[in-house]
């Protein structure tokens, strides 16, 4: 206890109570019990589709080629027949920005959808809660084993629990290495034990990030670490769809038989059995209102539903709804006739028309791309034959699976010409991967390539004036008769 002067005496002391303020409560294991119900099967059968989809892609061949590979150290995407090349960046950004809309629309809709049925941290943590509850028992036998102390029993549930863990998260670190390294390659390497140092890293990083963030951390990553938890509430409004307790019919809550009837006591539906906090995954009370830590997966509407078949009460007082609905009392019609409200409809017809973009981008893509720069380190010449010589550096990218030749025509100067001959001598040189038709200039890029082609251009010495004088290169893929046209300058020195 402390003590203080009091008034003008300083001898006279009176006591201070001290007061200790935590600025962070540490929070306890939360248990979540086993749930059945519509919601939780949806919830499983969003589980059984993304792990499905994540776990199997890597496997499925298009071609001679994995379906789906990022290879980086190509600098090649593999999305089943597409193939995109660095310079297709503006695809990729399309889909990160339909991918935000997406989740702003559906959070506008039906508030954290993603949260509770799809979000890997959801999924991961359900799947470890099953294994775990597959080996330690349901909520009770955990609780109570926890609670003991060391024994025989403990320590090998622990260890079978763990190393069950484990191996599933290395199969996820794996199998998610393999979207970037062919996953059969991959295995072989793992069968072999010759991975390479940053093959074996990634592994263990995204199988250590996996085994942490879904065995021990769970509900703290989506209260803490995410941030979609924290601006969730700018996309809601009053008719967004989410998890409530329907407090008009539920309240005064309090404990009963089941033979007693709601209004002989003055009370609501709500039998304050508490199962709706035992069941959620971030051990919230959603009597209490919505609250950032909801991630909206219904299991506390599921349990909610089986007290009330119990007690013959009617379903729902958990459920579903809106802020509106429930001050309203609307009907189910009238709810979802508020779907189609103003900010879903500019989200909804932002969505449509990126996406609309997106594919025709896609389908009218040219399968081959061209850059052309004017090689600077070489400078206009008069030839031997008394031409004036331009020569430029060429970049043909071909975006197929197949050999494809690329026919280059010029024009733009009167009497300009590619020499066939002369590019060729300085092909040879520098690629031979890339070669040039002894008749034409014709170039050979073999399946999915970048090369480099030089290419000399020629007009009579004294036809143009000297300068920088416009051209346009045109370049077709012989086989599929595409054509892409290029801008450049020919250099007529003084």
């Amino acid at each position: 206890m402390t003590k203080a002067p009091s008034g003008n005496n300083p001898e006279t002391t009176i006591p201070l109570n001290e007061v200790v303020i935590s600025l962070y409560e540490s929070a306890g294991k939360i248990y979540p019990r086993s749930v059945s119900g519509f919601f939780t099967q949806w919830r499983w059968v969003m589980i059984w589709l993304t792990q499905l989809f994540f776990y199997g892609v890597p496997w499925l061949e298009w071609g001679n080629r994995q379906a789906l590979l990022f290879d980086l150290e190509a600098k090649r995407f593999y999305i089943f027949k597409l193939v995109l090349y660095p310079q297709d960046l503006i695809y990729l950004t399309a889909i990160l920005i339909i991918s935000a809309l997406s989740l702003f629309l559906f959070t506008a809709i039906a508030g954290r959808l993603w949260c509770g049925y799809a979000c890997p941290q959801t999924v991961y943590t359900e799947i470890f809660l099953w294994i775990e509850k597959k080996i330690e028992g349901d909520r009770a036998a955990r609780m109570k084993l926890d609670a003991a102390g060391m024994s025989s029993k403990k320590l090998s549930r622990k260890v079978i629990k763990h190393f069950a863990w484990i191996t599933f998260a290395l199969w996820t670190g794996f199998t998610f290495v393999g979207y970037f390294t062919p996953i059969r390659e991959l295995a072989d390497a793992v069968v072999k034990l010759s991975l390479s140092p940053w093959e074996m890293f990634w592994v263990g990083f995204y199988g250590f990030a996996t085994y942490g963030n879904a065995g021990f951390m769970r509900e703290q990553v989506c209260k803490y670490m995410c941030p979609y938890a924290r601006f969730q509430s700018a996309m809601f409004d009053d008719d967004t769809l989410i998890v409530t307790y329907d407090e008009a019919r539920g309240e005064p809550r309090g404990g009963r038989s089941r033979k007693a009837e709601i209004n002989s006591k003055s009370m609501g539906s709500c039998i304050d059995c508490s199962l709706c906090v035992q069941v959620c995954p971030t051990g919230i009370d959603i009597r209490d209102g919505l609250q950032y830590e909801c991630i909206g997966c219904g299991a506390c509407a599921d349990v909610c539903d089986t007290v009330m078949d119990k007690m013959g009460y009617e379903r729902g007082l958990v459920k579903y709804s809106t802020q509106n609905a429930l001050t309203n009392s609307w009907s189910h019609h009238q709810m979802f006739m508020r779907i189609l409200r103003p900010r879903v409809l500019i989200y909804s017809s932002v969505l449509l028309l990126l996406v609309v973009g997106l594919l025709a981008s896609l389908w009218f893509r040219t399968p081959f791309r061209v850059d052309i720069m004017r090689d600077s380190a070489v400078m206009g010449r008069i030839t031997e034959d008394g031409m004036l010589e331009n020569v430029y550096r060429m970049q043909i990218m071909n975006g197929t699976e197949d050999t494809q030749h690329y026919r280059v025509s010029v024009e733009g100067l009167k009497g300009i010409a590619i020499d066939a001959k002369d590019s060729k001598e300085i092909q040879d040189k520098s690629d031979s991967n890339a070669r040039v038709d002894e008749n034409s200039p014709t170039f050979m890029v073999k399946p999915t390539e970048s090369r480099w082609v030089i290419v000399a251009l020629k007009i009579p010495d004294g036809s143009a004036e000297s300068g920088s004088h416009k051209i346009q290169f045109s370049i077709e893929a012989v086989e599929s008769k595409e054509t892409i046209t290029e801008k450049s300058v020919f250099l007529v020195p003084r």
